[in-house]
């Protein structure tokens, strides 16, 4: 990992220092390996105690090592890129990055719908849909938390067993034959409130993302989903595409 720290540079030290530590994190180390201790990297760099502190303390706070007292510093676990360009399932995406996905049911009910939940599906208010709540899980750490909404007349014979054995979109494909073509997503941050705090296993006030998804077959919407997403474990990339002669 042996770079070298441009003591000319206009660039502070610690910082020069804390970037060596995030390209070697990001190219050579898993989860959890141990960094060398604030001496050994001292000596190494020919730096101060202070300024090695400082460079840790930076790589903490960006979340790109944990410390435990009296035991060291060590690679804290990755975020979870998501690409925004294309359609994205949870479950697909948990296991093309090496995690198990999991979900747990909180609630599975039929109830009638109210005005503003009718609006999202374009339904009327009192039709019946599905109401379910679940919380995702990858490795068995909470990730999402996560209520949806289903038109009863459109899966009709849903059940709870269904969605713990297999992922609600495979169930869809799998038992009623729908394609979906496309869905739109809102994003909006937030901090957690209490129920959500417990649900996700993090403090209450902490940074989330609030997604909410309709999700369309053809033009009929089959889906709304209202998602709480941990904000210590998601970061999303979008492309963009310049389609205009000049950007001003």
């Amino acid at each position: 990992m042996k770079q070298k720290i441009d003591k000319n540079s206009k660039i502070p030290l610690y910082i020069q220092l804390a970037d060596i530590f995030i390209e070697d994190i990001e190219k050579n180390m898993n989860e959890n390996d141990k960094l060398d201790t604030e001496r050994e990297i001292s000596k190494q760099y020919s730096l101060s105690r202070v300024t090695v502190r400082q460079a840790l303390d930076y790589l903490q706070k960006n979340g790109y090592i944990y410390k435990i007292q009296g035991k060291g510093n060590f690679v804290a676990e990755r975020t979870m890129e998501q690409n925004l360009t294309k359609f994205y399932s949870f479950s697909e995406d948990m296991r093309k990055k090496g995690k198990v996905p999991t979900t747990e049911i909180l609630t599975f009910e039929i109830v009638e719908l109210d005005e503003k939940i009718a609006s999202k599906l374009k339904l009327r208010e009192n039709d019946l849909v599905y109401k379910i709540a679940r919380i995702r899980l990858a490795d068995g750490v909470p990730m999402i938390y996560e209520i949806s909404y289903l038109p009863y007349n459109r899966f009709e014979d849903l059940n709870k067993k269904m969605l713990e054995e297999n992922s609600m979109y495979d169930v869809f494909n799998k038992n009623y034959h729908t394609k979906i073509t496309y869905a739109e997503e809102l994003f909006r941050p937030i901090l957690v409130n209490k129920l959500e705090s417990i649900y996700l296993k993090i403090k209450e006030g902490e940074c989330a993302l609030k997604v909410e998804r309709l999700t369309y077959e053809n033009q009929q919407i089959i889906e709304y989903t209202v998602s709480i997403t941990r904000g210590d474990k998601f970061k999303y990339r979008v492309c963009l595409i310049n389609d205009a002669d000049n950007i001003d």
